[in-house]
């Protein structure tokens, strides 16, 4: 009896860890995140702890400006995988856009799309888009997506950005910005409900500015076709009616050079923790294997084919 319990004791130890490619051969690892208060940090977190607990590794999350900057920590090797908009990404293998060459950048599955959010207080007399010139507004942090989203938006409305005087803030910044009056209005770009406009709307009522179906029209035709219309919907942030915005896939990408049983261990990681990990953060219940495949113009990972294709065999 005893020898059977020791085995059901070991059976269960060995069942929480996957047993991991050799190709693992790093003490610690790094996914790149975004601001604290955001969806990719809280994704990021999750999902760290699930792969460290998995794989048997050290595994964390790091505070980021966003999808820029994390473009650019896994090409550098600084961060093992990170998140990414679609647009940004497009830039980034393309050498565009705030990229000047491009990237060796791959992508490990599409997770879920991000919704732009344009957050002005309730009592605020802006109405549109194009009230925000001559405001003090937080077109997002530098190197972040929200700050090439922000940009294409505005120029889509007619909207001189140099005449938005720009905070450059990023979420949680933004956030405490408004809160203390300093700011009239912030861009984020993130997954449905954002954890931090969630709470700044409990504390104090917010509208989101509508975003025409001509503007994403517009963007689609002069950028890379990441965007898609879309609404925030009634009730979200208390808002009393839905917002007609728009909306940009969201990207898990590692470098070229990331060994393909590396990736291979990731994706099994991130599928088998999906439930786990929707039941704190809501987007990661999206993550969908038929629709992971779909990162144009960004290519999959070799790894990341190799996992895929052996889900059909």
């Amino acid at each position: 009896m005893v020898a059977a319990f020791a085995a059901l004791v070991l059976l269960g130890a060995m069942a929480g860890c996957t047993s991991r490619a050799s190709e693992w051969t790093g003490e610690e690892y790094t996914i790149a995140g975004g601001g604290s208060t955001g969806v990719y940090f809280d994704y990021g977190g999750h999902l760290a702890d699930e792969l460290s607990r998995s794989l048997d590794i050290r595994m964390s999350v790091d505070e980021t400006a966003g999808s820029v900057d994390n473009l650019l920590r896994v090409s550098a090797g600084d961060a093992l995988i990170g998140f990414a908009q679609g647009d940004a990404a497009a830039d980034a293998v393309a050498g565009a856009g705030a990229f000047p060459e491009p990237l060796a950048i791959e992508a490990v599955a599409r997770l879920y799309d991000e919704y732009l959010h344009v957050v002005v207080r309730g009592d605020s007399e802006i109405e549109g888009i194009a009230d925000l010139a001559g405001k003090d507004v937080s077109l997002g942090a530098e190197n972040s997506g929200v700050n090439v989203i922000a940009s294409r938006v505005l120029d889509a409305a007619g909207v001189d950005a140099a005449s938005v005087r720009n905070a450059q803030l990023d979420l949680s910044g933004s956030i405490e910005a408004m809160e203390r009056g300093e700011i009239d209005g912030f861009f984020w770009v993130g997954g449905l409900p954002t954890p931090g406009i969630a709470e700044l709307a409990e504390r104090m009522p917010v509208r989101l500015l509508p975003i025409e179906q001509e503007w994403v029209v517009e963007v689609n035709e002069q950028y890379s076709h990441a965007y898609r219309p879309a609404d925030v919907p009634e009730g979200m942030y208390g808002l009393r009616e839905s917002a007609p915005t728009m909306a940009v896939p969201n990207y898990l990408v590692t470098s070229a050079s990331t060994p393909d049983g590396v990736v291979r261990d990731v994706l099994s990681g991130l599928f088998d923790a999906r439930p786990r990990i929707a039941e704190e953060v809501p987007a990661a219940a999206l993550l969908d294997r038929r629709q992971a495949i779909f990162t144009g113009p960004v290519a999959l990972h070799p790894g990341a084919i190799e996992y895929y294709r052996d889900l059909r065999d």
